[in-house]
């Protein structure tokens, strides 16, 4: 799959932060933004996103919090952090909590952040990859099951 096929939600209070983020990676990404984590997840309700990136600092709740509230919901999705400051409680509740990926600090390096988006897409790719190998092999588990039974009956 190209760069252009990652579906990518951003989460920002801060409008010129979305426009930012916007006019570095929308040639390269599907880039859909949001200002508060209400709109994320309407927008999650209706497309599929391979990495949702969120600002941590935001009026009504963290980032953190927002990516804990979809964790059971929407688990498919590379969950990365941003912030504008160094707390290593959040580093650590991004990674305990809302199972992050990656945390940046802003303003984000952007070739760091277009690495890193790569990056999560990969492992994106790889879990995807691994339910369907695994949903295949209980499968013909199942059905090898299935005709030793037959075996042992006749």
């Amino acid at each position: 799959m190209s760069a252009q096929h990652i579906h990518i939600l951003y989460i920002d209070d801060e409008i010129h932060n979305l426009n930012a983020f916007k006019a570095s990676f929308r040639r390269l990404y599907h880039v859909v933004t949001a200002t508060s984590a209400e709109e994320a997840e309407k927008l999650l309700e209706h497309q599929e996103f391979h990495v949702i990136i969120s600002d941590q600092r935001m009026p009504k709740t963290t980032g953190i919090e927002f990516f804990e509230s979809i964790l059971e919901k929407y688990p498919e999705p590379i969950r990365m952090l941003l912030t504008g400051y160094a707390d290593i409680n959040a580093v650590v509740d991004a990674i305990n909590k809302g199972q992050v990926y990656k945390y940046f600090s802003k303003p984000w390096n952007e070739e760091e952040l277009k690495h890193n988006i790569e990056k999560a897409f990969e492992v994106y790719s790889l879990r995807k990859e691994n339910k369907e190998l695994t949903a295949k092999l209980l499968d013909v588990n199942e059905k090898l099951e299935f005709l030793v039974r037959q075996k042992l009956i006749s």
